[in-house]
């Protein structure tokens, strides 16, 4: 079942985020007006951890929800820039942790069915402190955690950000099962 688009009109955009209403036909159903999002930025996230283990997350508050939490480092890619990049910048102005290695983890469309926001994770290693986060308006408390501690947050609710649910969740899940087992990288 594959739906047809016959138009699009712009109903609200600026930097961040842009809104459309598109004019498709849905099989079994006809043709209705389907709100779009899309983000004229690539989404970067990253799950940071040590030779020791440990992972490197932010606690933040998110004034939208109202909720305090913990994240993993993300940020927006700009236009022409390479994610990895990105994600590496972004680690360190919200951290003070320059990274070394950057490896892609995963990638997914976080809400497939109203919005093209697409995310990159990345799996980060070799870090270097290099000073306080120059971005302080990120995290009141920057952290590095054991696996426990992060299995006991997920666990509690205490992640309560998509994107950084779902890169701890992919690391801890299926990226270790696949490196365990010899088939990816570690």
């Amino acid at each position: 079942m594959e739906w047809k688009s016959h138009g699009r009109r712009r109903v609200y955009d600026s930097p961040y985020v842009e809104v459309w209403l598109d004019d498709v036909d849905i099989p079994g159903i006809g043709r209705i007006d389907h709100h779009v999002i899309t983000m004229p930025r690539a989404s970067t996230t990253s799950v940071v951890t040590d030779e020791q283990g440990r992972f490197l997350l932010l606690y933040r508050h998110r004034f939208i929800t109202g909720r305090w939490g913990w994240e993993v480092p993300a940020g927006w890619a700009e236009p022409g820039e390479d994610p990895a990049a990105a994600i590496a910048r972004e680690v360190e102005e919200e951290t003070g942790w320059r990274p070394g290695q950057v490896v892609p983890l995963v990638e997914y469309d976080a809400l497939a069915g109203i919005s093209t926001m697409h995310f990159r994770a990345f799996h980060i290693t070799g870090c270097e402190q290099v000073g306080e986060p120059t971005d302080r308006s990120e995290a009141s408390r920057v952290e590095w955690l054991t696996e426990a501690e992060v299995v006991r947050l997920l666990a509690a609710g205490d992640v309560p950000d998509g994107p950084s649910l779902a890169a701890l969740s992919y690391y801890l899940g299926p990226h270790r099962l696949t490196a365990d087992a010899g088939t990816g990288p570690r």
